[in-house]
Order: C-alpha cells, then sequence, then structure tokens
C-alpha cells in the first residue's frame, strides 16, 4: 500500500471533522453522555457507518475507487494510521510525570498492584481455557483468541489497534477486528455494570455516597480522551498548577514536547531493533524461534519514555516538562488512533465469530467482577470498593474508566484512591494492559501453544493472589473482608 503526502492529510482531516461533529452530538445528547463514550468512539462508529461494511453496501461514493462514501485511499490511510500514532501514545505515557522509588510505589498503591496484576493475568487464564476447550474444537479458532479477552479488555482501543500487524503478521486476521470489538464492549458494559455495582455498595453500607444525584454531573468534568495516557496525578491541584507554571515558562511547549516524544519512539526503535537482532543471531537461527521479530514498536517506545523521562530528572529540565502537554499530545493521537481503527473495523468478522466473541467478552466480564466482589476485599486493607472499582473499570476497558467509577464512589477522594491508583500504574502498564507482555502474547503463544502460555500465566495469577492474601491479607480487618452489611 503506497500513498501520497495529500492523502494522508486528507485523511487527516476528515477525521478532525468528525472529532469536531461527535463532540457536538456528545454535547447535545444526554444518553451518550451517560454511557461515558469518548468522542473517539463515537466518531469512530460514524465512519464505520459511512464505510464500506455497512452504508457502502447499498450506496458508493462519487469517486472512481470508492469505500463507502470515502476514497479508497482514505480508507487505506486510516487502515495504517494505529499502527503507527500507537507509538506517540506510549511514549509520551512517563514523561513529564515524576517517577518515583520502587518503595515509595509498593507501599501506596502494593494492595492494587495485586487487585490489577490478577486481574490482568487471570485475563489470560480465562480467556486461554476457554480457547483450548470450546474456541478452538467447536468453532475452529486460532487458539491465540484466548489473548484477546486482555488485549480488548485491559488494553483497550489503542492496544486493539496497535495490534493490528501482528494479527496478521500471525495468520490470525480477524483477531483485531474481534480485540476491538471487545475494547468497545468493555467500555460500555465498565460504565454500567460499575455504576451498578456502586449503587450496590452504597445500598449494603459498603460506601457512602454523599450526593449521588450529581454524580453524572461531577463524572463529566473528567476528561474521558485517552486509555494509555490518563493517568490520575500523583499530587491532586498543586501538580495541576505546577504543570500550568510550567507551560507558562516553556518557550513553544509544543514542539519541545514533540520533540522528546520522537526521541522516545527513536530510542525504543534502536532496542527493539537490537533485541529482534540478537534474535536472529542467537535462538531463532537454528529453530526459527522468533518473538521479538513480532513484537510491535509502542511497549518499547514506552521504556524509550521512561529513558527520557529518566534522563529529564537527572539534568535538572523538569520546569520545561508538561505532563499535562504531554496527555494531550497523547490524548490527541489516542483519538486518531481510535477513530481510524474502528473506521475500518470489519463487521463481518464479528459476525462470522459472533458466538466466540459474546463468549469471551462475558467471561471477561465474569472474571473482573469475581476480583472486584471476592478478591479485592481480602487484599486491599482499607477502602476495598473505592479502590476496587478503579481496578475493575481498567480492567474492562480503559484507564479513564477507572477513574470515572473511582470519581463516582468517593467524589472527594477520601479514601486516597486516585494516589494509590496513579502509583500502580507504574508497575502495571509496563508488562500488561497494553506492555511488554500484552504484546508478546500473540507470538508466544503462537511459537509455544496456548497450554504452555495458559501455565506460565496461571502460575503468575495464582501466585500474586496467593501473595496478596498472605501479605496485605493479614492487615485487613476480619470485619471488613468482603461482607457486605
Amino acid at each position: 500500500m503506497t500513498m501520497t503526502v495529500g492523502e494522508l492529510f486528507i485523511a487527516l482531516v476528515l477525521i478532525s471533522l468528525v472529532l469536531l461533529a461527535s463532540n457536538a452530538i456528545r454535547n447535545v445528547s444526554p444518553w451518550l453522555r451517560r454511557l461515558f463514550l469518548p468522542s473517539s468512539v463515537i466518531g469512530g462508529a460514524i465512519l464505520l457507518l459511512l464505510g464500506p461494511e455497512v452504508l457502502g453496501r447499498v450506496v458508493t461514493g462519487p469517486f472512481e475507487e470508492a469505500a463507502g462514501l470515502f476514497p479508497e485511499y482514505v480508507f487505506e490511510s486510516w487502515a495504517a494510521l494505529p499502527g503507527l500514532l500507537i507509538n506517540v501514545v506510549f511514549a509520551a505515557l512517563f514523561i513529564g510525570r515524576p517517577i518515583p522509588g520502587l518503595r515509595t510505589i509498593w507501599m501506596r498503591a502494593g494492595p492494587q498492584v495485586v487487585v490489577g496484576q490478577t486481574m490482568a493475568w487471570g485475563q489470560y487464564v480465562v480467556g486461554l481455557t476457554l480457547a483450548i476447550l470450546i474456541l478452538a474444537p467447536v468453532f475452529g479458532m486460532n487458539p491465540m483468541a484466548g489473548a484477546l479477552i486482555e488485549i480488548g479488555f485491559e488494553g483497550g482501543h489503542g492496544t486493539a489497534a496497535g495490534m493490528a500487524d501482528t494479527f496478521a503478521e500471525l495468520g490470525f486476521e480477524e483477531g483485531a477486528d474481534l480485540a476491538l470489538g471487545l475494547a468497545t464492549v468493555g467500555i460500555v458494559s465498565g460504565v454500567l455494570i460499575g455504576t451498578l455495582m456502586i449503587n450496590l455498595a452504597a445500598r449494603r453500607g459498603v460506601i457512602q455516597l454523599e450526593n449521588p444525584q450529581k454524580t453524572a454531573e461531577t463524572l463529566d468534568e473528567v476528561s474521558i480522551q485517552s486509555d494509555a495516557s490518563d493517568l490520575p496525578p500523583t499530587e491532586e491541584y498543586s501538580e495541576f498548577k505546577k504543570d500550568l507554571a510550567q507551560e507558562e515558562e516553556t518557550a513553544d511547549p509544543l514542539s519541545l514536547h514533540l520533540g522528546l516524544v520522537g526521541i522516545a519512539i527513536a530510542i525504543g526503535w534502536l532496542i527493539l531493533t537490537a533485541l529482534q537482532w540478537i534474535e536472529q543471531q542467537t535462538w531463532a537461527r537454528n529453530d526459527g524461534l522468533e518473538i521479538l521479530a513480532h513484537v510491535p514498536l509502542f511497549p518499547i517506545a514506552m521504556i524509550g519514555g521512561v529513558i527520557v523521562q529518566l534522563s529529564v530528572t537527572r539534568f535538572g529540565l523538569e520546569p520545561h516538562v508538561s505532563s499535562r502537554t504531554m496527555a494531550r499530545i497523547a490524548g490527541t493521537a489516542l483519538d486518531f488512533t481510535i477513530v481510524a481503527a474502528l473506521a475500518t473495523l470489519s463487521l463481518t468478522a464479528l459476525g462470522e465469530h459472533f458466538i466466540p466473541f459474546l463468549l469471551l467478552a462475558l467471561a471477561g466480564i465474569g472474571w473482573s467482577l469475581f476480583v472486584l466482589i471476592v478478591i479485592a476485599p481480602r487484599v486491599i486493607p482499607e477502602n476495598w470498593f473505592e479502590r476496587g472499582i478503579g481496578d475493575f473499570g481498567q480492567s474492562m476497558g480503559v484507564t479513564v474508566t477507572g477513574l470515572l467509577l473511582m470519581r463516582m464512589a468517593d467524589p472527594k477522594n477520601r479514601s486516597g484512591a486516585f494516589e494509590s491508583f496513579g502509583y500502580k500504574q507504574l508497575m502495571f502498564e509496563p508488562v500488561v494492559g497494553g506492555g511488554l507482555f500484552t504484546a508478546a502474547s500473540l507470538p508466544l503463544i503462537a511459537q509455544f501453544g496456548a497450554p504452555t502460555v495458559l501455565g506460565f500465566t496461571l502460575i503468575l495469577t495464582v501466585a500474586w493472589l496467593i501473595f496478596g492474601l498472605l501479605y496485605f491479607g493479614r492487615m485487613v480487618p476480619e470485619r471488613g473482608r468482603g461482607r457486605w452489611k
């Protein structure tokens, strides 16, 4: 596939226009606001309806080569965008955000690290078990379908879109469409089920809702523009004011921050290229065992971002780097990624695998609910619901879903859930939820088989669970061990 700069420019302009339109639609539609669907998801759905999979089946655009109501080259440009822009999202993840010591992170967020890791690794266990026992033998699906729950639910739209090339390279091209579909189901069901759980918790006396009538108004103040970059601030309003001051002091801040993102991506590319070269010169030379060759760039770009941030801290350049500006860059890139990915979603693939898709969605929802209701109160010593609901929201869709649910359960942050959740991300995102293992899961299944990866993830799930119960569980008061009043 080749395209000119002008064709790519037109494709980007169309996404910008549909984002503007989707924001307007969301502002005038109360029920869309209550669902807390990001404007990017709404915009992607609009382009999907106007594309070759829906309206394009009955109406052809006024172009010589048309894809729905759009020129074919626009559709091709959209298909290529997610794999490129997702690198920007992950490269910017930690730039501008202080990286505290591991001890500080552990003391503040240890219990939520345990809950989050248990949820993530358990999604592989549930998905791979389902794939081995039902999806592969009954429906003839690729065993890599076992990784779709974690990629779609925990990783979100950005991760699912960014791994499209990996799916295609490994012969499971429809997997990218299924993962995007699961990500959409996760966002909607995460908000709806999370809201239901919060109301049940309030009725049972687990939490106190000070003014539930204004919950929707409070949540509308929360930005819902990205999944990977929306880490909550580790310090509250003081950090917000600090970022504003940094933006004012920095000359031409946007170009500076874009440059830092570019450096992070370049560092990630060099690291990945070096690792792939080592693989080709060692174990891949003899038996053809290739794993790193299929790992996408974006999780390694995240490591490049950490290196950039450590360098910024080392040379005292923090006053020139704003986390808010970096979050805006990542959020914009993610918006374009989601719109383009959903616009090119294959509804045919979803229709052909509807029953497996439904089973995966129900299994993922069931596991997340189990961890929230049964595991979280036995691992998190204090305010287990306010803190656990954030992990539940993240495991069902995107980081910001967790933030929304925590804001609903604890509008004034009296439990300290936001700070703990933010610290947890530093020990969570680099590995799962779009991290290194998420990116490597498909090639690992392809090389070693689903049973082997299932055994590995089962060991990790059980290990995290036992550790959490024995270490943090001893700190949980007897009266608070998960018993709803």
